[in-house]
């Protein structure tokens, strides 16, 4: 990791492990921390990652993206595993937590501050540090649990008023609750913004004691990995700078929608696709 004292600070910062992932094609960069970041680099931020992953990760394609790494001894390692009844995941490897103490003092002050877990890794007390910042929540992390052969499964989330209450935004999955109504409900609840991602359908938002829903451009899906991710760092970026949740979540509709055409890290967006979906929501 570059020393503390030569970091410059950041306008986007996102915390969570960057991981490999196996796929049948063989291992593969993820994370909410790389989507998120290298989304927000297109939209023309200063971004920085505080993370935690052995050696062996491949970072091509994150120039102009500052990371502070915790080296380890092992990265967080998912595999997903297609099946007729939908996906399976499982964990086989994690990295350790990441806490406030982590992040460099420059960045503590950021626009922007991403906490995106991935297994449980970011500690959620985190989000009452960040006091001069729009604090952006993806928490997909801490509402998975696993078993002793590393199978994923729905969690409870003993923190999620806490969190949420205190977020500025939080973007999450319908998946990410095990599809469960009653789940999102009770978040919106204590949410300040809550946008639930559907996949194909687009996204429902509720903001304000009103919920809207935005439809996906209909596209041909090759891999929807990540997919998620862009969305939350062009909302998240699309709200702190017009402060209005439904243009936000009309851009960031439009611009993951192009993710979803490529595979895998292909599907960050492209400056021609943002100033497309800029002209679409202006």
């Amino acid at each position: 990791m570059r020393s503390l004292e030569a970091l410059q600070p950041v306008d986007y910062l996102v915390i969570g492990h960057l991981t490999i992932d196996l796929t049948p094609q063989g291992k593969r960069l993820g994370g909410t921390a790389a989507y998120a970041a290298l989304t927000a680099k297109v939209l023309g931020f200063r971004v920085g990652i505080v993370t935690a992953y052995a050696n062996e990760l491949p970072l091509d394609g994150f120039e102009g993206v500052t990371i502070a790494n915790y080296t380890c001894e092992v990265s967080t390692t998912f595999e997903n595993i297609s099946t007729p009844q939908g996906r399976r995941q499982k964990l086989h490897a994690l990295a350790p937590r990441l806490d406030y103490y982590h992040i460099p003092e420059p960045w503590r002050r950021a626009s922007i501050v991403h906490l995106g877990p991935v297994a449980q890794e970011v500690e959620p007390s985190m989000v009452r540090n960040f006091s001069a910042s729009l604090v952006g929540v993806t928490p997909q992390g801490w509402l998975r649990q696993w078993d002793t052969r590393g199978e994923i499964h729905v969690a409870e989330w003993p923190e999620a008023a806490f969190v949420l209450g205190r977020a500025g935004a939080t973007v999450m999955s319908i998946e990410d609750v095990g599809f469960s109504e009653e789940r999102v409900a009770e978040m919106s609840s204590h949410a300040q913004v809550l946008a639930v991602t559907e996949a194909a359908e687009g996204v429902q938002l509720y903001w304000n004691g009103d919920v809207r829903r935005f439809p996906a451009p209909r596209v041909e899906e090759l891999d929807a990995t990540g997919a998620g991710d862009i969305f939350a760092a062009a909302f998240f970026i699309r709200l702190f700078t017009t402060r209005d949740p439904w243009e936000a979540a009309r851009f960031a509709t439009l611009l993951s929608a192009f993710s979803v055409q490529r595979p895998g890290l292909e599907g960050i967006p492209t400056p021609e696709e943002v100033n497309a979906c800029m002209v679409e929501v202006l």
